[in-house]
């Protein structure tokens, strides 16, 4: 049954407009990174590495929490129309089965995004002239970005079962990506699921390691998840 579920949210990326959100984004992202990069050039000696800066942060603080903002709205707008929760309730489907087949169906989506957005950056890469070896770092980067979106991913879709308005659960992540500046400045990027995605893409200093060990922040990312999700189950719970 999980798996017809499953495959349902899966027919609902067929066609939809996410997939504008998907390409535009992190093209105008990548964009801005460049451009940025192209005009501090002087500065920005370092390659790669200055040009992955630039790329994190406009990406990391802006248009990603935008983007999973929309994966996560978008996954449960049909619910919230016409009562369709109703329906849904009444079919012999167990509650951790309909989120976990929406949490899954995001994370696809963000797994697409990382792939997308490594490609974006090696293209920017070669057409400023950069000659030197693609960083194998940048594989990890993305990797660690991953996991801390599925943190992300986690809270937003939580945010998006219990407010029924597409826009407001948007307005939340944009929110969280500007307020986790101010955890990360203060140390306490650990401990608040945004700042975990740009923590995991080494947003500030990409030629050095994490800024904490991968156990604590993979541990971190773990415990994001499994708290929001109970809350996202227990809301579908509770309708």
């Amino acid at each position: 049954m999980f798996f017809n579920v499953l495959k349902a949210e899966q027919i609902k990326l067929h066609k939809c407009p996410i997939w504008i959100a998907f390409f535009i984004i992190p093209c105008l992202s990548a964009i801005l990174g460049t451009f940025n990069y192209v005009n501090n050039i002087d500065v920005l000696s370092n390659g790669w590495y200055s040009l992955w800066t630039q790329h994190t942060l406009f990406f990391c603080y802006l248009c990603f929490p935008a983007l999973i903002g929309v994966y996560c709205s978008y996954i449960c707008r049909l619910e919230h129309m016409n009562s369709n929760w109703n329906t849904i309730l009444t079919a012999p489907i167990s509650f951790s089965s309909i989120y976990f087949s929406k949490f899954i169906t995001i994370i696809k989506m963000l797994l697409l995004t990382q792939i997308f957005v490594g490609i974006l950056f090696y293209i920017s890469g070669k057409v400023v002239g950069i000659t030197t070896p693609l960083p194998l770092k940048m594989f990890l980067w993305l990797l660690y970005g991953f996991f801390g979106g599925c943190a992300i991913a986690s809270v937003q879709l939580a945010l998006s079962l219990i407010i029924k308005s597409f826009a407001v659960p948007i307005g939340i992540s944009l929110l969280g990506g500007i307020i986790e500046i101010a955890f990360r400045a203060k140390g306490l990027g650990l401990f608040f699921p945004y700042a975990l995605f740009s923590i995991g893409m080494c947003a500030n200093n990409p030629d050095s390691n994490l800024e904490y060990s991968a156990i604590s922040f993979m541990i971190s990312c773990l415990l994001f998840v499994i708290i929001f999700s109970l809350i996202g189950i227990f809301k579908i719970r509770r309708r």
